[in-house]
């Protein structure tokens, strides 16, 4: 045998050791958990035979508690880049089958490779997250790869979308690079996110807790808003990630990719011309809108468990990606709160960082009035989508179906903060506030004295909002000031919001340069 051939042989047999990760009993183990390899999971989501793995045969360097008795090839993190429906992407899984998944210098050297080469390309990032966190045998050189993996999380924010799929156990200093990333997807029963563990809890607070009700999917989706997704299993993980990338373009100087369309631009929808209530203060599901306008009423939301009072979620018009925020009468009467602004901040601000247009639906009575709110600093998350909305540059469409009062009716895209096309329906009620409130403060004083003489209160009163409801709430006074570019009917929303988005499609406007803007935080 020729020394070649036996060279062949030796990197044949390196490449079979290396996809082992941590050996047969640790992969037997993953399994019996429930949970697939690294490997595995990178050959669910990419496109058959196109993974390119990079530094295959990294070891780490760590001489402490025996660590040089543990070296395993690839040192717990697979690498490299593949495509997905035919595009670009560089990724990461993280190995639980080598020690446990944690981070060491070397593996972080790793995965910073792969997301400076996403920069460079300008293709997304996806990482999967399975890891018992810092790898204490190397101290500090643990905690700066961490460091330097955060550091390239801010660089590439708003330059490539960032993906983070969190599979297993991510605790502690981990969490932040999810945290820092633009979505987050949590599988049911075997993640879990947290800065501090169960133990720790109990130490500091006395507090009984397990890692599911502290940080299990569950939670971050619908109490603390962490996660964008949930998954019930990993495949569906992997399906949730190739959906969301269908929507987003793969970097900042690009736009999403466009489908062929079959569903007709002019497609009336009669059911919208009914579905307002005659009640003001009767629900309806803003999720029906939603469905009738868009392209074969294909809507992918974001955060659809987290603050039901507004929706956000991307869908198509006329084969066009197009981000969606819209109030929802159907809980809490739509009311925007702190958990609703930050929702709707960040889902614009992605939008506008990666050339995606936004669509606004509008039923919004104002902001939730409390204690609670306001301790928790609702003024500062308002002033965030209000922010956001502002900055914005991407071409904006605000329809107004019902309530658009105060203070909400500034944040969710009006003209003044330059939405590029504000219609309304009939129905479209435009005002400071409600008719009620604003009589009690400006017919107050004439209804005290009407009750003081032993006068009718109530008729004056129904009066007296009746004139302002006729006066307020309908859209024509907003729009004879320009506020409003037209009224519409509300069947032909779907053709006028396509062909908005075509008259939009060369859209040039810029921020004053700075080196950056101080947003309200």
């Amino acid at each position: 045998m020729s020394k070649q051939v036996e060279k062949i042989k030796q990197l044949i047999a390196k490449r079979e050791e290396a996809r082992l990760g941590g050996g047969q009993k640790a992969i037997d183990k993953q399994h019996e958990r429930g949970k697939y390899t690294a490997r595995e999971r990178i050959e669910m989501l990419v496109d058959e035979g196109s993974f390119e793995e990079y530094d295959m045969f990294k070891l780490h360097r760590c001489h402490n508690f025996g660590m040089e008795k543990k070296q395993y090839l690839g040192d717990g993190v697979v690498a490299g880049s593949a495509t997905i429906d035919g595009r670009l992407v560089y990724l990461y899984a993280q190995d639980f089958t080598v020690n446990g998944g944690s981070l060491s210098e070397t593996m972080a050297q790793k995965i910073c490779k792969v997301m400076d080469m996403a920069m460079r390309m300008g293709a997304p990032v996806i990482g999967m997250n399975d890891s018992g966190g810092a790898r204490i045998q190397e101290g500090i050189s643990a905690l700066a790869g961490f460091g330097e993996i955060f550091e390239r999380n801010i660089l590439a924010s708003g330059v490539v979308p960032q993906i983070s799929a969190i599979m297993g156990p991510c605790a502690g200093g981990a969490v932040y690079s999810p945290a820092l990333t633009d979505f987050t997807i949590m599988t049911e029963g075997t993640s879990y996110m947290f800065l501090t563990g169960p133990k720790v809890v109990k130490t500091v607070t006395g507090e009984e807790i397990d890692a599911e009700h502290l940080g299990g999917a569950s939670v971050h989706a619908s109490k603390s808003g962490v996660t964008h997704f949930t998954a019930k299993t990993e495949e569906e993980c992997m399906e949730l990630i190739k959906t969301l990338l269908s929507y987003i373009p793969s970097n900042n100087t690009e736009t999403a990719p466009r489908v062929e369309c079959t569903d007709p631009i002019d497609r009336k929808e009669d059911l919208l011309n009914e579905i307002i209530p005659e009640d003001p203060n009767q629900a309806y599901d803003m999720y029906k809108v939603i469905g009738a306008v868009v392209d074969n009423g294909e809507f992918f939301e974001i955060q659809p468990k987290f603050a039901k009072n507004i929706i956000t979620g991307f869908a198509r018009f006329n084969g066009q990606s197009v981000g969606i925020v819209a109030n929802q009468p159907a809980a809490y009467a739509g009311v925007l709160d702190v958990n609703a602004s930050r929702k709707g901040a960040r889902f614009v601000r992605f939008c506008d960082a990666f050339n995606i247009p936004i669509v606004s639906l509008v039923d919004v009575p104002g902001f939730l009035p409390g204690t609670g709110q306001e301790y928790n600093a609702v003024i500062l998350h308002g002033a965030q989508l209000l922010y956001a909305y502002g900055e914005a540059t991407v071409p904006k469409i605000t329809i107004n179906l019902r309530k658009s009062y105060g203070g909400s009716h500034i944040v969710m895209g009006c003209k003044q903060l330059r939405s590029d096309l504000n219609f309304a329906w009939p129905s479209a009620e435009i005002a400071v506030m409600g008719a009620s409130g604003a009589v009690a403060i400006l017919c107050g004083k004439e209804a005290k004295k009407i009750k003081e003489e032993g006068g009718d209160v109530r008729a004056f009163l129904a009066e007296k909002e009746e004139d302002y409801t006729e006066t307020f709430a309908n859209p024509y006074q907003a729009a004879q000031y320009g506020y409003i570019d037209d009224v519409i009917e509300p069947r032909n929303t779907r053709f006028r919001i396509c062909r908005g988005l075509a008259q939009l499609a060369t859209k040039r406007q810029d921020i004053p340069a700075k080196k950056h803007a101080c947003m309200p935080m």
